[in-house]
């Protein structure tokens, strides 16, 4: 999921905000400033409502972002990447980029969010206790924000894949069998289910009259597409397993010299002969690769004065794999570093490029076969 904002890092992950979350911030200090804190403290003054309801709706955001860089810390602990983490809708995401490879590694990564948001209910429950008596507005949000953590703490130890709860339920019966797809696709089943009951339960609470339950249902629905996800990348994984780079790459790449501008690679190259990745060269030496990615990143006015020399990306930083790498550690790692090709490289020679449509070209045509 990609941010629409970027607020900076904090242990060098990347915090951004998704345009949905500015929705469910405006929701939630709009209840607690309206209706919560009114109603259960009638006394204040309308200014002290929507002050401690920011406070509260912000705190109780940043516990998600504590939540979510939990379970980050943890991964990068076992050599997993972090993109970074984005506020939306409903709550945060991490996006851990590749999966944990023992079910002891995946048990921690899932148990360390719920650890969290426990521990932090816990710290805003005594600080409510402390506050209670000299500073009310104060305490009032710590109770709210211990109650809040508690409940997602719980939440997500519900068994629906892929919440926390549903990778607990994975890394113990992939402990059981010493088989991670056959421990996805459990695990993701049961999550599927656990979203069907949570999107009944919610249809069936808004026919009694009771509208919470739209939000139920909504949140079923986003666990049902997080679960079927999982479960395609699995099957994904499956399709991928026991081929190479060797057998997905490109062996002859178009290449354009250094000088070339960037609205000639566009108009004469890109457009008309449907390219997207060139070897940029000076004088028959290879310099390095250029592609849409690298494209886009120059504004379009710039286009003509840019030349593809300065776009590029240079040999010795492009993100290289060998022949006999794995075709889905192949597709991780564009995941990884959000790009569409990635040059095969054999002993210090460029040997060929992937592109991400050839391997989604390759499955479909496995997947057509019945193969």
């Amino acid at each position: 999921m990609k941010s629409s904002v970027k607020l900076g890092k904090i242990a060098g992950i990347p915090i951004g905000l998704h345009y949905t979350w500015f929705i469910i911030f405006i929701l939630v200090t709009v209840s607690l400033a309206i209706f919560f804190f009114p109603a259960t403290y009638p006394l204040w003054s309308t200014s002290v409502y929507w002050i401690v309801g920011i406070a509260t709706s912000l705190l109780f955001f940043a516990s998600v972002v504590a939540h979510e860089l939990a379970h980050s810390l943890v991964a990068r602990r076992f050599g997993v990447p972090v993109r970074d983490i984005t506020l939306f809708l409903f709550g945060g995401v991490a996006a851990i980029t590749k999966e944990v490879e023992r079910p002891v590694e995946e048990l921690l990564m899932a148990i360390s969010g719920p650890l969290t948001s426990l521990v932090l209910s816990g710290l805003f429950q005594l600080l409510g206790m402390a506050t209670s008596a000299r500073a009310e507005p104060v305490a009032a949000g710590a109770f709210y924000l211990a109650g809040i953590n508690l409940a997602l703490a719980i939440f997500n130890l519900l068994p629906g894949f892929p919440m926390d709860g549903g990778r607990v339920f994975r890394a113990i019966v992939w402990a059981a069998t010493g088989n991670y797809q056959k421990s996805t696709r459990i695990a993701a089943w049961l999550g599927q289910a656990f979203a069907y009951l949570m999107i009944i339960g919610g249809v069936v609470m808004v026919l009694m009259g009771n509208f919470d339950g739209l939000w139920l249902a909504l949140i079923g629905w986003f666990i049902d597409n997080a679960a079927s996800a999982s479960y395609r990348q699995v099957r994904l994984q499956e399709q991928l397993r026991g081929h190479t780079a060797a057998e997905l790459m490109r062996t002859e790449c178009a290449s354009v010299p250094a000088d070339t501008s960037l609205a000639t690679l566009v108009n004469s190259h890109i457009l008309p002969e449907g390219q997207r990745c060139f070897l940029v060269t000076d004088h028959d030496e290879l310099k390095g690769l250029v592609t849409l990615h690298e494209v886009k990143q120059v504004p379009k006015d710039k286009w003509p004065t840019t030349d593809v020399g300065h776009a590029m990306t240079q040999m010795d930083s492009l993100l290289a794999v060998s022949p006999d790498t794995d075709a889905y550690t192949v597709l991780e790692r564009m995941s990884e570093k959000d790009v569409n090709q990635i040059p095969v490289v054999s002993e210090g020679h460029l040997v060929g490029i992937i592109a991400r449509d050839s391997i989604l070209r390759f499955i479909q045509a496995k997947t057509d076969l019945g193969v």
